[in-house]
């Protein structure tokens, strides 16, 4: 967590006391900070330098419209998988050109959107949705620019939830089949072949299953060549992991060198997707104890905030630290407890079966 810090005791975001924040807007409230988010673009922008390539923030990862325009301005473009995640990246200033559409589920009135913007390109996932966008770009009057979301049946080791690149997976398109529906599409007078995109899953902790992959897809790249089907832009999609706990994924810088190594020949554009990457240890779930008690096997620290505002640990059980704001709550002894919210379910918790320090009635929390 870069930049923030304790100074007098007290826990900071930048030079920002969290107390005043919790004062003037309440809590629960998300705290992000602006010069860790840069600093993590640039680190991962610049890993990329010596390679043709463009940064695509996944939206979804976070689309806080602040957050949105501050990448827009470091010339970052945005990965999307809505028509309201289009809406907001327009909102935020993000060029058209900057806009890679990818999701299984696109709906015939946000294709008509993001014709309408005149977006960088449509990432096909399905022989039924590119016939769909034909007859939308046909409608329109326009051409598409589409690459098609290959499947390289390969294991991110990730949480299950989070793993899209197995052949079990409901994303991308059978390698095998790919090339037919390249060939679909070159027969289409309203689509325009641009790209080849893959993408594996989230929170990857390991470079192998990146390596893979791209390595199928360079391959396919290749195939598409010998039969006249040219490609320029390759995109490798995101899902690299950051630290949580005792993680230890690959540096940005590391990651780079995998990615243009085995990309080098083939002369594209890169478009590189990364989400978490960029946000995930940027910012904090700022928090308030309402209550504690103790229950007949644990004790429970119930703060405001819940399974709502944040739902990592419901759904996938995912640790996030848990700290106060006040430096002085460190020194007493910790306490095995579950910090929980006020939603009417027992998932509805932010920790559980921790040690953690012991919180009272009115403490700021940060997680």
């Amino acid at each position: 967590m870069h930049h923030f810090h304790y100074v007098s005791g007290e826990l900071h975001c930048e030079e920002v006391p969290l107390s005043r924040i919790a004062r003037e807007v309440g809590t629960p409230v998300y705290v992000y900070s602006t010069e860790t988010l840069v600093r993590h673009f640039r680190a991962f922008d610049s890993a990329f330098q010596e390679a043709s390539h463009l940064v695509c923030f996944s939206v979804k990862s976070n689309s806080n419209l602040a957050i949105l325009s501050l990448f827009g301005s470091l010339g970052c473009g945005v990965d999307i998988v809505s028509g309201g995640e289009l809406y907001r990246a327009l909102r935020a200033g993000i060029p058209p050109d900057r806009i890679v559409y990818s999701g299984v589920g696109k709906t015939e009135q946000e294709m008509d959107q993001a014709l309408k913007a005149s977006i960088l390109m449509f990432n096909i996932e399905s022989s039924q949705e590119l016939e769909v966008l034909e007859h939308r770009a046909a409608r329109a009057g326009r051409k598409a620019p589409i690459s098609m979301r290959v499947n390289p049946d390969v294991d991110p080791q990730t949480h299950p939830y989070i793993s899209t690149g197995l052949r079990k997976n409901k994303f991308g398109i059978q390698m095998e089949k790919a090339l037919e529906d390249y060939s679909k599409a070159r027969g289409m007078s309203h689509v325009e072949i641009v790209g080849v995109d893959c993408h594996i899953g989230s929170q990857i902790t390991k470079l192998e299953p990146f390596l893979d992959a791209l390595g199928r897809v360079g391959e396919l790249v290749r195939r598409l060549r010998q039969e006249g089907i040219e490609v320029r832009y390759l995109d490798v999609g995101g899902g690299l992991g950051i630290t949580y706990d005792e993680e230890s994924p690959p540096h940005p810088s590391e990651y780079a060198r995998g990615v243009m190594d085995l990309t080098r020949d083939l002369g594209c554009t890169l478009v590189l997707e990364p989400g978490r990457v960029l946000v995930g240890n940027a910012g904090v779930l700022l928090t308030r104890v309402l209550y504690t008690k103790q229950g007949a096997t644990k004790k429970f620290v119930i703060v405001d905030a819940g399974m709502n505002d944040l739902a990592r640990p419901s759904l996938y059980g995912s640790y996030h630290k848990v700290q106060p704001v006040e430096e002085s709550s460190l020194l007493g002894e910790e306490e095995l407890a579950d910090l929980v919210g006020p939603i009417c379910e027992s998932t509805d918790f932010l920790a559980r079966d921790r040690r953690m320090p012991p919180f009272k009635r009115g403490d700021l929390v940060a997680v």
